[in-house]
C-alpha cells in the first residue's frame, strides 16, 4: 500500500478533455471510473469485506493501482498504510462525490419493454435515484403500472417535470420521436437527459446527454469473438502437427 506521501502528488495540468477538469475539480476522466469503483465496492461489502487494498479495489474494477490512487485522492481519500480503504467510508465518498446521496426524481418516457425494463429495475432506488413517472402515447399502456409507478400520458410530461422537481430524463421511445421528446424535456428545464435512441441528440449548452446504444455495444463484442475466433483457427494447425 502506497503511502499518503505517495499519493498527495500536484493534478496533472488539464489538456485532453477527458483530462478537463469539473467545477468540483475532478477531472471527468476520474469521473467516469467512479462508478465503476463504486460497483466493486458494493461487491465487496456484501461481502463482508470492512478494508480493502489499492491493489486488489483496482483488480475488481479493472484499472491499474496507480491510476485508482490517483482518482481516489482527487476525492480526499489517501488510505492508511498496511491497512488500505475503509470500505463503508469510501463508498460515502464516491456515493458523495457522484450525487448520489440525495436521491434524484426521474421520469422514463417510453413504456414499451426497454422503458418498462428500466423501470422494474430495482438498483436504481439503492443508488440513489427515484422513478416518479412513466410516461407513453400508447393508450392500451397509459392508465396501467409499473413496478408500482402510474403509466401517464406524453402530453403532462411538462407538468410532471414541474411538479416533481424532474432532475433526470430517460429517453426510451422510438428513433423518430426521440429529438421531440428531448426538446419538450430540455423546454420544461431538465438538464441531464439519458438517451437509449440509437441517434446523437441536438442539445443546447448546459445540457448533458449520455448515450446508451446497444447495437453498437454488441458489435464490439462481435468484432472480439472474431479476433478470438480467427486466433484459434491459426493455432489449430499447429496443434495438429504437435499432435501427430
Amino acid at each position: 500500500m502506497s503511502s499518503a506521501a505517495e499519493l498527495s502528488g500536484p493534478e496533472s495540468e488539464p489538456g485532453h478533455p477527458a483530462d478537463r477538469p469539473y467545477p468540483s475539480g475532478i477531472p471527468e476522466a476520474t469521473v467516469a471510473r467512479l462508478p465503476v469503483y463504486l460497483r466493486a465496492l458494493y461487491t465487496l461489502a456484501e461481502r463482508g469485506v470492512s478494508t480493502v487494498a489499492s491493489d486488489e479495489l483496482a483488480r475488481a474494477a479493472g484499472v491499474n493501482s496507480a491510476k485508482l490512487r490517483k482518482d481516489l485522492s482527487h476525492l480526499g481519500s489517501y488510505g492508511i498504510r498496511g491497512v488500505g480503504y475503509d470500505v463503508e467510508y469510501l463508498v460515502y465518498q464516491v456515493s458523495r462525490a457522484l450525487g448520489l446521496t440525495q436521491n434524484w426524481p426521474v421520469v422514463i418516457v417510453g413504456a414499451g419493454n426497454l422503458g418498462r425494463a428500466l423501470a422494474h429495475y430495482g438498483g436504481f432506488v439503492t443508488r440513489g435515484f427515484r422513478i416518479e413517472a412513466v410516461l407513453d402515447t400508447d393508450p392500451f399502456l397509459v392508465g396501467g403500472n409499473v413496478s408500482g409507478v402510474a403509466v401517464r400520458h406524453v402530453n403532462e410530461l411538462e407538468t410532471i417535470v414541474t411538479s416533481k422537481n424532474i432532475a433526470i430524463g430517460v429517453i426510451a421511445v422510438p428513433v423518430g420521436a426521440a429529438q421531440g421528446v428531448c426538446d419538450r424535456l430540455v423546454a420544461a428545464g431538465v438538464t441531464s437527459i439519458l438517451n437509449f435512441a440509437p441517434l446523437v441528440l441536438n442539445v443546447p449548452e448546459g445540457v448533458d446527454v449520455r448515450k446508451v446504444d446497444l447495437s453498437i455495444e454488441l458489435q464490439i463484442l462481435a468484432f472480439h469473438a472474431q479476433r478470438r475466433s480467427a486466433a484459434r483457427y491459426e493455432q489449430a494447425p499447429d496443434q495438429a502437427a504437435a499432435e501427430a
